[in-house]
């Protein structure tokens, strides 16, 4: 794909799209793991488990605690922690510019995460950038890798199936762009976590390394 289409809408992700939440999360892991299990967490499953949706996190960290059957009051204690964290994520670059663009030109947009509509609401409110819809794992039947949540958005926002072609969504996992690839629309990768060469082999049609270049390109001549 030479240059991306001038879309009719655009779907993002959250973590490692908008924000670079991994402190929120992994420190509200690490507290929420430390008063459970009394002990201190191990690294986070990066190669597994980016992108997938917090229930599995829980389950994987649940095991190493020794403890499977907690990982549901783990997963439920987690998300209080990081509501209450002292470490709300960062803007990544180009958001501030393509949110604005998107709608000095009246285009749908949204998002659709693997985190809780709370935490990603109550992010956004700390930076100071709502968004007009934001759809967490709680919303969806399935999380990515399925592509139910994308789908879910797109009807949400009113978007045709004959306009995904020109729907461009936006991610940074694997486990995301798997999810955008399965759907029909454009899917684009961001290279916060993976290469060129991996997200291309998961389905993005094309690889910028921010929103920022992104945008760029959409408001070039």
């Amino acid at each position: 794909m030479k240059k991306i289409p001038f879309p009719k809408a655009v779907l993002f992700d959250f973590d490692g799209v908008i924000v670079d939440s991994f402190k929120s999360h992994y420190g509200a892991w690490s507290s929420a793991f430390r008063e459970l299990f009394s002990k201190e967490i191990c690294p986070f499953p990066e190669a597994t488990h980016a992108g997938k949706a917090p229930y599995l996190i829980a389950q994987y960290f649940a095991e190493y605690g020794g403890d499977p059957s907690k990982a549901k009051a783990l997963n439920a204690l987690k998300q209080k922690h990081v509501i209450t964290s002292a470490l709300p994520p960062d803007l990544l670059p180009g958001v501030k510019e393509i949110k604005s663009f998107l709608e000095t030109n009246n285009i749908p947009f949204g998002i659709a995460s693997n985190a809780y509509t709370a935490f990603v609401e109550n992010s956004l409110k700390h930076a100071g950038l709502p968004f007009p819809v934001c759809m967490g794992v709680d919303q969806f039947d399935e999380p990515k890798p399925s592509p139910v949540p994308y789908w879910t958005l797109a009807e949400r926002l009113g978007i045709k199936e004959e306009d995904f072609q020109e729907t461009l969504i936006f991610e940074d996992s694997l486990t995301g762009i798997k999810a955008a690839a399965a759907t029909g629309m454009v899917a684009i990768g961001l290279l916060t976590q993976y290469s060129e060469e991996e997200l291309k082999a998961n389905g993005a049609v094309k690889v910028f390394p921010t929103l920022l270049e992104a945008y760029q390109e959409l408001v070039s001549e």
